[in-house]
């Protein structure tokens, strides 16, 4: 039966004391689930080695800290569209100039982190002896660890000056680095270091160079990444020598697509290398022409990339991006590294951060806004393995800061208010809002909406399977914010809904969310009697006045898959203490997020200030998975009994 449930608050911590969203260890079951995804909690080098040996092909991306909080949001947006073609790793440099170790969002060590945890990316720090004592760069590594940072490039780094200035205090030399890491933290970190296939620029000579690179590997080193170079074959006979002076661990050579004159010369003054007299032949003409040069750069980088694979001893390329990512996403398009519909472990944006590594549970709530969820929950100890359990146990974190780089918007005050509107007219001018964004047609002013408060993305292809209905529902005022249809035993290598190891099954409960006022869920809570024992419901208003059905506050399963010779895996829940505190954000999202935009005391603002305090936010699960989707009836109905007479008004909400 529905029940008031104003008394329970905020979710709380459990019992003893962690404020993990799991039960104690002991009497929990969480973790009987065998581990869906093996690679989550394979370090660095055995991804790589498993690669190696099995003959897959694979890339890296490198990346710089960007200069300024408008390019530190600009480079997330990077990570996440770059990441999706399914990188091994990315690599974040260290520039001693903009206080990398910081918790400034541009430092090094803060992007890295972003891309780790908030990206799900497995990502490398640089680190660089320079400007460094050992006591400075013991607390990097300190942090880093800290951060869930599991790989380091150890580097002695580019003078400040002109020429190696020795370091006190500190380490001169890459290896003296390695050692450091490998004596203070055993082998908590996966290493790597620089490899030269023309040699060092200050070596005594190449051969010196190269015994200066086996001593990083004998002091601890994993694996080595290459400075670029511009002929396959000068790697080649590089690699070929290092395995002739008994280095065996992996060589990655670094890929350098030229994509601008400009670009070129800084980093051929920057790594001291001769650019090859037929390369300067083909770009000095066009110079001036960064279309062509780009365009040169990818054939080229192309067709040196298909020689070094043809060689079969390359099985693995490192992209130097230079933050760009057009050039390095047509190379590895052309090359067939780049994958268009990577597999996904779990329905849901996984984090690379170590303790999440036996996470795959979470509420449905912030299915588009997962870093949200892994900035509310940083704080737990542990993660819901194999089920959610006790609906009562979590904690979440408070989102204070709406305006943090990696949780903002990609697109600016300008794009955001073509978009929703330059100036509301009423309710109405927001149905119409919430209607374009669903059926991806312009607006009145010609904007297409690609994305809204609640998601930062355009419409994912699951719920392109709903767009006739939803598209119905927000033009009358049902404005959905969440959704997913029901699946009965899908294959899990279905391109739509698909998720988890092949070879297995999908499943899901139609869901619904959404923001509708009250007059609608008046009327809606008389439909929902009729549904009773099918339809789950919970309906929430700003002021914490919530009404559900859900039985002892349980949470209720919508997505599960079954797999060979696993148990079942339930990676998404309804749960109706999670969506208290979802709803504190889900509402505060209407004034942060749209309301802002606009003057204050303007009726455009006064339009969301008035949604956002007397509209209900909503949530139906259809518990009938095999049948027909019934939700969309639920809401036939209730517009049906709100345009019939009524004898008098109801009394479910006053």
């Amino acid at each position: 039966w529905p029940r008031e449930l104003s008394g329970v608050g905020h979710p709380r911590p459990s019992d003893g004391g962690s404020s993990s969203g799991s039960e104690s260890s002991k009497d929990s079951s969480r973790c009987s689930t065998p581990v869906l995804d093996a690679e989550r909690h394979e370090r660095l080098r055995e991804k790589m080695r498993r690669r190696q040996d099995s003959g897959d092909r694979w890339f890296s991306l490198e990346f710089f800290p960007p200069r300024t909080a408008n390019a530190a949001v600009n480079l997330i947006s990077r990570f996440d569209r770059m990441g999706a073609g399914g990188p091994l790793f990315i690599d974040v440099t260290w520039h001693p100039a903009g206080d990398p170790g910081s918790d400034k969002e541009t430092s090094s060590m803060i992007i890295a982190n972003t891309a780790v945890n908030y990206c799900g990316l497995e990502t490398i720090l640089h680190m660089t002896c320079c400007n460094q004592t050992k006591d400075d760069i013991t607390g990097h590594l300190q942090k880093a660890k800290r951060l869930g940072l599991k790989n380091i490039m150890a580097l002695r780094g580019d003078p400040a000056g002109e020429e190696w200035e020795e370091e006190v205090d500190g380490f001169n030399y890459a290896v003296d680095l390695v050692k450091h890491i490998r004596n203070e933290f055993d082998d908590y970190f996966d290493i790597c270091v620089a490899g030269y296939p023309k040699g060092h620029p200050e070596a005594e000579s190449y051969e010196a160079d190269l015994k200066h690179l086996k001593e990083k590997v004998l002091a601890g080193a994993d694996f080595i990444i290459t400075q670029l170079f511009f002929r396959s074959e000068t790697f080649l006979k590089f690699m070929k020598d290092c395995q002739a002076i008994g280095i065996t661990c992996p060589i990655i050579p670094g890929i350098f697509p030229i994509q601008g004159y400009h670009s070129l010369r800084q980093l051929v003054k920057l790594s001291k290398l001769e650019v090859p007299q037929e390369i300067k032949d083909v770009i000095e003409p066009i110079k001036d022409n960064d279309a062509a040069i780009r365009n040169y750069g990818i054939e080229l980088a192309v067709s040196m990339c298909r020689e070094l694979l043809d060689s079969g001893v390359v099985h693995g390329l490192h992209f130097y991006t230079l933050n760009r990512e057009v050039a390095t996403t047509e190379v590895l398009k052309r090359l067939g590294l780049w994958k268009e519909d990577p597999r996904r472990p779990l329905p849901w944006a996984v984090s690379a951060h170590p303790k999440r590594r036996v996470e795959d549970v979470r509420p449905i709530f912030w299915a588009s806004r997962p870093k949200s969820y892994i900035y509310r929950t940083q704080e737990w100890d542990d993660f819901p393995n194999g089920r959610w359990g006790n609906s009562s146990s979590p904690a979440f974190g408070e989102l204070k800061d709406y305006y943090l780089f990696y949780l903002k918007s990609k697109s600016p005050r300008e794009e955001l208010l073509k978009m929703w509107g330059e100036e509301l007219t009423g309710e109405e001018s927001v149905f119409e809002v919430f209607t374009c964004y669903i059926t991806g047609e312009p607006n009145k002013n010609g904007h297409k909406v690609t994305c809204m408060p609640w998601n930062d993305d355009p419409l994912a292809t699951e719920t392109n399977l709903l767009k006739e209905q939803l598209e119905k529902v927000n033009r009358r005022g049902i404005l959905t914010i969440n959704s997913q249809p029901n699946i009965n035993g899908k294959p899990s290598t279905d391109p739509i809904v698909g998720w988890g190891p092949s070879g297995g099954y999908v499943f899901q409960k139609a869901y619904l969310e959404f923001f509708t006022s009250s007059e609608i869920v008046t009327a809606l809570l008389k439909v929902l009697k009729k549904y009773e024992s099918r339809v789950n419901y919970h309906i929430v208003n700003v002021k914490g006045q919530n009404i559900t059905n859900a039985p002892d506050l349980q949470p209720n399963a919508v997505t599960w898959g079954i797999f060979p010779g696993r148990e079942i895996i339930q990676p998404t829940v309804v749960d109706p203490v999670s969506f208290l505190s979802w709803k504190d954000e889900a509402f505060a999202l209407w004034i942060e997020q749209w309301a802002k935009l606009y003057e204050e005391e303007s009726p455009s603002r006064m339009i969301i200030q008035y949604i956002h305090d007397n509209y209900y936010l909503v949530n139906l699960v259809d518990n009938d998975f095999p049948l027909e989707n019934c939700l969309w009836q639920v809401v036939d109905d209730t517009f049906e009994l709100l345009n019939s007479p009524q004898p008098e008004p109801s009394e479910v909400l006053r």
